[in-house]
């Protein structure tokens, strides 16, 4: 205690006669100057995020303070409960969504000190209940909406979503320059989820179909008709056409393409490990889902029924 008694005495000492301990900023207090207002929390919550999220969360944010409609400084966890409370009539799934959004929100207002804490900490999204195995396609299904697609490009687009398992974010943002050939197959750059890249190799039938289209190093892939790369929700409609053709009842989404690549892969006996490398996925529970999805075994096998 002596010589930390001496140090403080010593610092003391070096400062000016008039130097006052309040001009020292509390860490507090210099963070909180980042944001003055909910509007430019937002803006910096927002800033880093993809722009599909960024669009999400905005609007999840102003339903939020259309609700409670007071500053968030003042919102209470009694207001985070009835927001939720209100949402009672939609899905776990929307519910969920909804309030991680806002969380998260609030998650980052406390990080940059314009909240003194983050009362929607304590509150829990409802449990979901894993609908994965709804959204498998059979390879006989994929292999008709492929078969089935008169045009070029949009064939493509179906092979290149099912034979890479790519999600339709990654797919529209490709560039030339980001395919390049490997002896008869291709190999795909692909900056994915989180701000990752990960290389994917291409079937061979995949890549034939795709180098028909090469143009320069930085233009799209796939351009829509207005010039510029392809919007998701132009590949949205693609796939839907694509499965309605093929005599598919469900309402099939690009994302059902990816999840028929990771099972159909396992059903082939991909490993799992080298299955969570090509989807880009950080955690192999994440990769594991469809496993749990189409087992291949259970007790009730057993019992001679």
């Amino acid at each position: 205690m002596g010589i930390l008694a001496d140090v403080i005495k010593r610092f003391f000492n070096l400062m000016p006669d008039n130097y006052a301990l309040s001009a020292i900023p509390h860490p507090t207090t210099r963070m909180a100057q980042q944001a003055n207002s909910d509007d430019q929390l937002i803006r910096l919550w927002l800033h880093s995020k993809a722009t599909r999220t960024q669009c999400a969360y905005q609007r999840e944010a102003r339903l939020f303070l259309d609700f409670v409609a007071k500053p968030l400084p003042l919102v209470t966890i009694g207001d985070v409960q009835n927001y939720v409370d209100s949402l009672a009539h939609l899905a776990p799934a929307t519910i969920a969504r909804s309030l991680n959004a806002v969380k998260s929100m609030l998650t980052f207002g406390q990080r940059i000190g314009y909240l003194a804490f983050n009362v929607a900490a304590p509150e829990r999204a409802p449990k979901l209940k894993n609908t994965t195995a709804e959204r498998i396609l059979t390879q006989m299904q994929v292999q008709r909406m492929i078969a089935l697609e008169a045009r070029d490009r949009n064939r493509a687009i179906l092979l290149l979503l099912y034979g890479g398992g790519l999600r339709v974010s990654e797919l529209c943002q490709l560039k030339w320059r980001d395919l390049q050939e490997r002896d008869d197959k291709g190999q795909a750059a692909i900056f994915g989820k989180g701000g990752k890249t990960r290389f994917v190799l291409l079937p061979s039938s995949v890549w034939s179909e795709l180098k028909a289209f090469i143009a320069e190093p930085d233009d799209p892939v796939f351009l829509s008709l207005k010039g510029g790369h392809l919007r998701p929700c132009q590949v949205w409609r693609i796939v839907g056409n694509a499965a309605a053709r093929a005599g598919i009842k469900s309402k099939v989404s690009p994302h059902w393409l990816r999840h028929a690549y990771a099972s159909h892969s396992l059903d082939r006996g991909c490993p799992l490990s080298l299955l969570q490398q090509s989807l880009g996925h950080s955690s192999a529970a994440t990769t594991s889902r469809y496993l749990h999805a189409k087992p291949d075994d259970s007790a009730g096998l057993y019992l001679g029924l």
